[in-house]
């Protein structure tokens, strides 16, 4: 779907969807007033849908490629800092200024490490989250057994092909 196949009023709901800054009332408002048979306000709605499927499906892409490319740096960066501080500590030189910034290796705060398998730990220093089990409570109502605490709700949403 491209922009020239969308008429003029879907062409201006589009642009007021792709506005992040437009009030959700007046883009409601927007969508009323296009005046136009069901049928045919389902195809403009459906090719402005389709044409933001798109734009979103390209932000996603250039999310992620943009994600593996801050990753790459954040590991370069690790790496630069792992060095220094090998090069600080072999030469002694734990702590020092120069004319733009300060260096120093110090202790960290000290971390919990465990000797044992965590099933080997006593229960006083166990944490449980506690999670209701949503599959087991969905097949028990479809068997037919009786649940206070629970129902099934059935929604709908629209399909476009």
């Amino acid at each position: 779907m491209t922009l020239y196949e969308i008429t003029g009023q879907f062409l201006e709901l589009l642009t007021w969807a792709e506005d992040p800054d437009v009030d959700e009332q007046a883009f409601s408002d927007t969508m009323e007033a296009l005046s136009c048979e069901i049928e045919e306000k389902a195809d403009g709605y459906a090719k402005v849908i389709k044409q933001l499927q798109g734009e979103a499906e390209t932000i996603k892409t250039e999310i992620d490629r943009l994600n593996s490319r801050k990753e790459a740096i954040e590991n370069h960066i690790k790496a630069m800092k792992g060095n220094l501080e090998q090069s600080m500590i072999v030469t002694g030189k734990e702590k020092f200024k120069t004319e733009l910034f300060s260096f120093n290796i110090q202790n960290n705060a000290p971390s919990v490490v465990l000797d044992v398998d965590e099933d080997k730990v006593p229960e006083q220093f166990i944490v449980i989250t506690k999670k209701a089990d949503k599959k087991g409570i969905g097949q028990a109502l479809k068997n037919g057994e009786q649940i206070d605490f629970a129902h099934f709700e059935q929604s709908r949403s629209l399909r476009i092909r």
